[in-house]
């Protein structure tokens, strides 16, 4: 069956909705990336954070107040009539909430737990529920007051793009007829600390796939898609095919063939009755890290012999972590939208100094465009930790 992705809201650091988002991404504006200090002891860090205020939680749900939940809410803002129009259709039972994170509240908790540790006692406001990982689903389903199937998958950075294969799977059992699907995660120390540990965070802005490439940025990201069975918008987008593999090679190291990535990527093709050649564009997951990046070029060059225009976006917006998924599948989403008059490709942003011990990758420029004759299919990449490997096929609907 088909999964119509009728409507997205999106909030990084491009902007604080669609629109922003996309001038800003097909622009390959980087100023959305800003060294901060506080994040790591002694160190200025570029992050991807979002500015600005942000949506406040109703009163009624303050037990559940935190910036991740403050994130979703401004996303679920942006969608909010076809949410409502939703409901109004199928009813609040017949609409799914699953959602990928991987930080939750857990930048309340740390500083709640700061707080005890100095004076003995939680701030009255903190709350426990606040840190657990299926807090996202459940505040979205308690504030839109849906009684559907919610829960969040917390896979590391695979977590939202495995929600969106999650949310096709409940639409295809008949469990549900609308699934709001995406993923969600703030800025927190702990997770900057953890990948500083692991001496994977560079100081500058990421240079993906670049000779010169030392290490990974953080971002925050909230994105979130109707998903349905009827289609929806002009031109009808939908997610196509999906493909999971775990490699389960070392917890934090990935593969170093690319044996798994190629295996997902595989599968999402299979699943879309799709061939290599077909694919008009490659959001890679591109982390800028060495092993991340050598392993996913040998695995898209083995692929795509002939190529394909491919790029990472995370120099826009930093890793987004459990986001990442959800949110370059938007980026895809954006490039095949009737707003995108110009068919626009994200373009890849590096010192443009390629690593010699990798296989040479087709690059998209400002320059480059997606075809204006459809069909049109485009694939992105999300690996995580623990080899876990998810490839999604947004396009054109059929």
């Amino acid at each position: 069956m088909t999964a119509y992705l009728n409507a997205l809201g999106v909030i990084c650091s491009l902007g604080h909705d669609k629109h922003e988002v996309a001038r800003n991404l097909f622009a390959g504006d980087c100023s959305g990336m800003r060294s901060e200090k506080g994040w790591v002891p002694e160190r200025s860090l570029p992050v991807g954070a979002v500015c600005g205020e942000l949506a406040a939680v109703p009163a009624e749900l303050s037990r559940q107040d935190t910036r991740n939940n403050q994130l979703l809410m401004e996303a679920a803002l942006q969608i909010r009539q076809d949410i409502d129009q939703a409901i109004q259709t199928y009813g609040r039972d017949r609409i799914g909430v699953v959602l990928g994170t991987s930080t939750s509240g857990i930048d309340e908790a740390s500083r709640g737990l700061a707080r005890y540790i100095r004076e003995h006692q939680f701030p009255p406001e903190y709350d426990y529920q606040q840190q657990e990982l299926g807090a996202p689903a459940n505040f979205l389903a308690d504030w839109l007051k849906l009684s559907g199937p919610a829960y969040v998958i917390s896979t590391a950075c695979t977590s939202s793009a495995r929600a969106l294969m999650s949310a096709q799977r409940l639409l295809d059992l008949g469990v549900c007829d609308v699934v709001l699907c995406g993923g969600v995660d703030s800025l927190c120390k702990l997770t900057l600390n953890g990948f500083t540990a692991l001496e994977a965070v560079s100081d500058q802005r990421c240079n993906p796939f670049s000779v010169n490439r030392n290490g990974i940025n953080i971002g925050e990201a909230a994105v979130l898609f109707l998903m349905s069975k009827q289609a929806g918008g002009n031109p009808p987008i939908a997610l196509l095919g999906s493909g999971a593999s775990s490699d389960a090679h070392h917890i934090s190291a990935p593969e170093p063939s690319g044996r798994g990535a190629l295996q997902a990527m595989r599968k999402a093709l299979g699943r879309a009755h799709l061939q290599p050649q077909q694919i008009s564009y490659l959001n890679l997951h591109g982390t800028a890290t060495q092993h991340n990046d050598a392993m996913e070029s040998q695995a898209v060059a083995t692929l795509f012999p002939t190529g394909v225009p491919c790029s990472s976006t995370k120099p826009m917006t930093g890793h987004t972590l459990g986001a990442a998924g959800a949110l370059e599948a938007a980026f895809c989403w954006l490039s095949l939208s009737a707003d995108n008059r110009k068919q626009a490709l994200p373009p890849h942003l590096w010192d443009g100094q390629p690593d010699p011990g990798l296989p040479a990758l087709d690059w998209v420029t400002p320059a480059d465009h997606l075809t204006s004759t459809g069909p049109r299919y485009l694939m992105s990449n999300s690996f995580a930790f623990g080899g876990n490997n998810v490839s999604l096929i947004i396009g054109d609907a059929p």
